[in-house]
Formats: C-alpha cells, sequence, structure tokens
C-alpha cells in the first residue's frame, strides 16, 4: 500500500472521531472547573456530526482500507450509528448524575468517546489484529472509566475485578485467534473463510483455536459461566458506568462475535453452534433464577442482563433470519438498558444512591410520569405485547422455529415467563407499595426529562411499528451472507 492508494473515506467517521476527542481533551485541560460544560457541549456536538457521517455514508456494497483490513459495510454502519446514539442519550443523562457527585469532568467524556471509537473499529475490522485493538481500546478506556470514582470503595473493587477478569479473557481470546493463525495462514477474516472451505487449512489447529475464541467471546459478553463479573461491576460501579456498559459495548460485542464466527469462521459452524447452544441455555436459566433472588435493582439488570445476552446468542443459532433476530434484540436491549439505567440515576441523589427495590417503593404515588417510564421498560424486558421487547423475543423464536430448534424455544419460552416475575415485582413495588422515604427528589432537568420520555415512549412505539427495526436490521446483513 502506498499513500496513492490510502482511501480514507470509508474510515472519515472514525478519523473525526479521534479528531474530536483530542479537542474534546485539551478543552478539559485549558478551561477551568467551572466551564467544564465545554467539554460536555463539545462531547454532544462530536456525536452528532459522526452520527451524521455515519448516516450520510450510507454504505451498502463493502468499501476497504488500510490494505483491506478496515471495511465499511452496511452492518457497521447500522451498529455505528446507534452506538453514537445510546452514547449521546446517556451523555445527556449524565449531566445531573455527574454534577451531583463532583464527577462533571471532562475525564468521563474523553474516555467514553475513546471506548467508541475502539468500539467503532471493532465493528469495522476485517483483521484479528485489527479486532483485537479496536476490542483493547474499548476495553482499557471502560476499566478507567469504572474507577474513575477513586474515592469510593467499591467503584474501584468494581474495576479491579473487571480489569483481572478482562485481562484473562483478552488473553484467552488472543490465543485462540494465534492458534486460528496458525491452522488458516491469515488473520484476514475472508481468506480464512477461504481456507477452511477449500480445506488447505489446518482444521483441528483452527477448532482448537475455535474453542478460546468461544470463550473470550463469552467473557466479553457475560454469558454463563463467564458471567461472575457482571453483578458484581454493575452494582460497584456508578450507574452512568453500569448504563454504559449495558448499552453500546453490547452491540460492538455482538458484531465483534459475528465478524469472528459467521465471517470468519463459517466453516466451522458445526462445532461453535453447539458451544453457543450450551451457553444460551445456561445463560438464560442462571441469569433468570439468579435475578429473582435480587433485592438490588442494580444487580437484578446485571443477572437480567445475562439472560438477554442467552437470547442474542441464541439468535446465531438460526441463520441468516437468526442472525437479523439477534441484531433486532440486542438493539431492543440497549433502548431498555440505557432507559432504565437513566431512570435510576434521575432518582438518585448524592447523599443516597437509588439501587434497591424498596427505594422505588409508591414511585407512582411521588413521581407518576417516571413510574410510567420505568413500567413500560420493566414490561419491555419482560416481552409483554405490544412493547418491543416482545417483538424481539417473538423474532427470536421464530427463527429457532425455522431451524428445527423445538426445545430450545420451548425452553426460551419458559425462562422468560420465569423473568417476568422479577420485572412485574418492580411494577408492583411502584404501584402498590407505599412510598419510600429516600425517594425525596427528582434530579432532572428539562431535557433530561424529554430524551428520557423519547427513550421509553420508543419502546412502545416501535413496539406497534416494529417495521423500521427490521428494515434496519435487513439492511445491515445485505450483501454479507
Amino acid at each position: 500500500m502506498n499513500w496513492a492508494d490510502l482511501n480514507l473515506i470509508p474510515a472519515m467517521p472514525e478519523i473525526v472521531l479521534l479528531v474530536a476527542l483530542c479537542v474534546v481533551l485539551l478543552v478539559d485541560v485549558l478551561f477551568s472547573h467551572k466551564a467544564k460544560w465545554v467539554a460536555y457541549g463539545l462531547s454532544l456536538v462530536t456525536l452528532v456530526v459522526v452520527a451524521g457521517l455515519q448516516f450520510k455514508a450510507g454504505e451498502v456494497v463493502p468499501a476497504m482500507t488500510f490494505s483491506d483490513m478496515f471495511v465499511s459495510d452496511s452492518l457497521s454502519q447500522v451498529a455505528k450509528f446507534a452506538m453514537y446514539i445510546a452514547t449521546f442519550f446517556l451523555f445527556i443523562y449524565s449531566r445531573p448524575y455527574l454534577q451531583s457527585r463532583d464527577m462533571y469532568q471532562g475525564e468521563f467524556y474523553t474516555l467514553s468517546l475513546f471506548s467508541l471509537l475502539g468500539m467503532a473499529i471493532m465493528v469495522s475490522s476485517n483483521h484479528f489484529l485489527v479486532l483485537y485493538i479496536g476490542l483493547e481500546l474499548m476495553s482499557l478506556a471502560l476499566y478507567a472509566m469504572i474507577a474513575l470514582r477513586r474515592d469510593h470503595p467499591q467503584a474501584s473493587e468494581a474495576a479491579f475485578k473487571y480489569f483481572v477478569l478482562g485481562a484473562l479473557s483478552s488473553g484467552l481470546l488472543l490465543y485462540g485467534m494465534s492458534l486460528v493463525y496458525g491452522g488458516t495462514g491469515s488473520l484476514y477474516l475472508t481468506d480464512m473463510v477461504a481456507g477452511l472451505s477449500d480445506g488447505t487449512a489446518n482444521a483441528t489447529l483452527t477448532q482448537f483455536g475455535l474453542v478460546f475464541v468461544v470463550v473470550g467471546l463469552a467473557f466479553k459478553l457475560g454469558t454463563v459461566p463467564f458471567h461472575m463479573w457482571v453483578p458484581d461491576v454493575y452494582e460497584g460501579a456508578p450507574t452512568i458506568m453500569g448504563a454504559f456498559l449495558g448499552a453500546a459495548p453490547k452491540i460492538a460485542s455482538v458484531i465483534f462475535m459475528f465478524r469472528i464466527l459467521v465471517m470468519g469462521l463459517s466453516p466451522l459452524a458445526e462445532q461453535w453452534v453447539p458451544m453457543l447452544n450450551l451457553l444460551a441455555i445456561a445463560s438464560l436459566l442462571v441469569g433468570n433464577l439468579s435475578a429473582i433472588m435480587q433485592t438490588n435493582v442494580k444487580r437484578m439488570l446485571a443477572y437480567s442482563t445475562i439472560s438477554h445476552m442467552g437470547f442474542v446468542v441464541l439468535g446465531f443459532m438460526g441463520d441468516l433470519l437468526g442472525y437479523q433476530a439477534a441484531m433486532i434484540y440486542t438493539l431492543t436491549y440497549v433502548v431498555m438498558s440505557v432507559a432504565a439505567f437513566g431512570i435510576l440515576m434521575i432518582l438518585s441523589t448524592k447523599e443516597h444512591e437509588c439501587e434497591k427495590l424498596t427505594d422505588l417503593a409508591g414511585l407512582n404515588q411521588t413521581h407518576p410520569w417516571m413510574a410510567f417510564l420505568m413500567l413500560l421498560t420493566m414490561f419491555s424486558m419482560a416481552g409483554i405485547p405490544p412493547l418491543l421487547g416482545f417483538y424481539a423475543k417473538f423474532a427470536i423464536i421464530q427463527a429457532l422455529l425455522a431451524q428445527g430448534y423445538l426445545w430450545v424455544s420451548v425452553f426460551a419460552v419458559i425462562m422468560s415467563l420465569i423473568g417476568a416475575f422479577y420485572y412485574l415485582r418492580v411494577v408492583k413495588v411502584m404501584y402498590f407499595d407505599q412510598p419510600s422515604q429516600t425517594v425525596a427528589a427528582v434530579n432532572m432537568t428539562w431535557e433530561v426529562k424529554l430524551f428520557l420520555s423519547i427513550n421509553a415512549l420508543a419502546l412502545l412505539a416501535l413496539g406497534i411499528m416494529p417495521d423500521a427495526l427490521v428494515q434496519w436490521s435487513t439492511q445491515a446483513f445485505q450483501f454479507l451472507l
């Protein structure tokens, strides 16, 4: 490759994001503590500009650059656009929360944008090393974000756990990648498929590497039995960090898994599909049963995340229809997660973190609009029609049945019914219990109220009219398979 052949257009949104986050970093250093809103404003503008560039690019046919290591295609377009929107909403929700805890600093926005850049690289990679660089850029920024509240012992402990287990999973993933490279002789995903299809690759070595790759991916997604870090990190980290973990990184991790397994190792599907089957079933069982026993809402949401990831993994067993369903489910989960954590942030004060179930008691009497938005979110997570969560579960079940996975489908439905118990318990506490003394004030500005309302009401609107989401997911896989 020479400079004349360098085509930067496919990577232009990432280049703009990198330049903008450097500007945010400099602005944060130069401006005084009272002008920290400048970094906040610049971060929002950055996300709007980058999302606009991504939307305008509208690549349908894959465009390669950087020696074909970076690809801009319909899948990366949809994933990155969704990640930018989710981060924009979280930035809006974060301001009053961070201000009340003396955490309203440029570091949060800089680290978030660095993490977002890593995610964008992950979803556009066509090469193992680029995939890994994107993953590490995302992960390192997340470790630092969780430890941002240095004077809080729980946050420090959560950051340490996340760092140790994250480093372990990265090591396993890297080891698996090196074995796959040894078996196929290439780091390009497209070359791996070709080598495995025409029989020139060493199948035994590649299959051995596949086991480590699947384990590494399971760690990143937080599926059983590699899930123990999830509830501890969600509970120990500040609520905004838990919200961030449950949003854009989930989209990036699912696309990361799709790139490696479907686009790179699809000839080994007979080996990785049964492994994913076991991971999904275990996640649905452990996630739902453990969530029932939780009285801490953040831990409950963490265990429910494990079960939701189980549903997403089930989608990978269903061929193209399943991949589209997994995409729909992931986007739906992110919308639900951002809304749920957003409400918890608003109900928290500097003195008291809203995280126990009793903190939501009688919320309908003190803050009826917040209770209604939480009701929509919980009903959607439980899969109650006509909310979007119902459609997402239906899409996964439909894809499984199309592939003949009858008993897995029945098991998923039973687990959904069990899961509905702890979501409806939150609604019962909000509407039928006496108000809690700790929920006295709502830490909310007009823009937070507006965007949170849009966020939660979107679950109802998209559930009634899911065509836009279906079209998005269909477009994402166009020309890829």
